[in-house]
């Protein structure tokens, strides 16, 4: 009897009577379902996991679009109407009062007042055959016009970042829920058991606000969480051998450790015990593999010209390119945090005749490299890459008043309407989905909730999110929670 089994068999040694019955009938139940010639699709899916083996992989419930995803996430929450929602009405506006509608029951993070319209701030065309809109501040990523689909009218429920970016990130703007990396890796599991199913690259200068709860694994096994990787030294903290500690006392420390959690585990019969030993086996493997995969200094000089990526520095070019090495070496989900989009004008940091222009630069060239480079290797087809922010911005000026919010140039939150985009990974190419009204403020037709988003990408890694959930406090608890949620179908290729 394996270790699994094991657990099962206790498991039903403790099993009550009630339980028992509740269990049985329904399985009885969809057996009976099954005989009426109806499927059982709204019955939960509940992943059963060998807690020893916490990352092996599994099938989906039906035929994926998706392998991984490389989830780049723009901290602070770009604005649309300056990249890739097109609004040349707003130039006839700009300057002009708001009208009192755009005001009415709306909340604001600083407007105050009667706000004036600002128009576009950069330049716009088409771009490939698909005609996709692209501003002047992302040229190399425009070049991949055709490989894009730009969803225009995402909605989130929240106008705060830290909420919001919950949201984006764990679908749900309170602490202590699952991400979608942590779903995703506790779903499918990963291909490499020598590295870590779910990894974070952080860039910008500091983490997100709300910080590794975007990457955390709620009430998942810890085991789900996101890996945090640093961009100097130590690739991941703690990885390394302590000085004077060889790998062999190592293993012999490691080997006690595990023997005193398996003691633990026959006396108390917790399975996150079990999981702690996969943990810790891990992180001996990882010693190896890390350093590995992590090291970009092995790549030609073509390909760091591409990215303009150089080895030992922090920055997003040698993130995006640590996450092709990543998605090569079988890691499930990567996600990318670069903070610095937050584009109001309370100084030139922020603004979007400041800083502004400094991000757009930052991330095109690394970007544009790395659908490239992905596509040039075979792998774009299966990789799911994702970019996007928290919210949008309003089409009107931030109004904060006095002093810096006279001289820089800013927009406040809008979640009413903001830009994802997505390319690679099943999702229909060279589109354009959804529409905002004349002004870029509000959505005029098919609106994609967070939800939506959440949903739809699920579907392209095998899952029913109605279906996929995870048994917490007596409730089947999902990704999408229990409000509607739709797959954009649409979008899928």
């Amino acid at each position: 009897m394996n270790l699994y089994q094991k657990l099962q068999a206790e498991k039903l040694q403790h099993t009550t009577r009630r339980q028992f019955l509740r269990d049985c009938t329904t399985g009885l139940g969809g057996m009976w379902l099954a005989s009426q010639g109806v499927a059982n699709a709204a019955g939960p899916l509940n992943i059963s996991r060998d807690p020893s083996s916490p990352l092996a992989p599994l099938s989906p419930s039906f035929a994926p679009k998706a392998k991984r995803v490389i989830y780049l996430h723009m901290v602070g929450a770009p604005s649309q109407l300056e990249l890739f929602n097109y609004k040349p009405i707003l130039k006839k506006y700009d300057g002009k009062e708001c009208p009192k509608e755009y005001l009415e029951g709306q909340r604001f993070a600083l407007i105050q007042g009667i706000p004036k319209m600002l128009g576009p701030q950069f330049e716009f065309a088409q771009h490939g055959q698909s005609g996709n809109w692209i501003s002047d501040r992302l040229p190399e990523l425009a070049k991949h016009a055709d490989k894009m689909c730009i969803i225009k009218t995402m909605q989130s429920d929240q106008f705060n970042h830290g909420p919001a970016q919950l949201l984006v990130q764990t679908g749900n703007p309170n602490l202590g829920h699952p991400s979608m990396g942590s779903w995703v890796t506790w779903g499918l599991g990963t291909d490499n058991q020598n590295l870590p199913g779910f990894m974070v690259l952080i860039s910008g200068g500091r983490i997100p606000r709300v910080g590794s709860s975007l990457w955390g694994s709620g009430y998942l096994p810890s085991v789900y969480q996101g890996v945090q990787c640093r961009a100097t030294g130590d690739p991941v903290l703690n990885a390394a051998n302590p000085a004077g500690i060889s790998s062999s006392i190592r293993r012999k420390a490691l080997d006690s450790l595990n023997n005193l959690n398996q003691r633990t585990f026959d006396e108390i019969g917790d399975p996150e015990t079990v999981t702690r030993i996969a943990q810790y086996e891990m992180a001996y493997r990882m010693q190896t593999s890390v350093p590995e995969t992590m090291s970009i200094d092995d790549e030609p000089a073509h390909i760091h010209e591409m990215y303009g990526s150089e080895p030992g520095k922090a920055s997003f070019a040698n993130n995006c390119l640590l996450a092709r090495r990543l998605a090569e070496d079988g890691v499930r989900f990567i996600q990318l945090h670069d903070w610095g989009w937050d584009s109001h004008g309370s100084s030139k940091s922020e603004a979007l005749n400041g800083g502004f222009k400094d991000k757009c630069r930052s991330i095109d060239k690394p970007i544009s490299a790395l659908l490239t480079d992905l596509d040039q290797r075979g792998m774009l087809e299966d990789t799911l890459v994702v970019w996007g922010g928290e919210f949008g911005r309003t089409p009107m000026l931030e109004n904060r008043g006095g002093g810096a919010g006279n001289k820089f140039t800013g927009r406040d939150h809008n979640p009413n309407a903001f830009t994802i985009w997505m390319a690679g990974g099943g999702v229909k190419p060279g589109i354009s989905y959804g529409e905002t009204d004349e002004m870029g403020y509000q959505v005029a037709k098919d609106p994609v909730h967070v939800r939506d988003l959440h949903a739809t990408m699920l579907k392209m890694f095998g899952f029913d999110a109605k279906r996929l959930s995870y048994n917490f406090q007596g409730l089947d608890q999902k990704l999408i929670g229990v409000k509607p949620a739709k797959v954009i179908t649409d979008i899928i290729a």
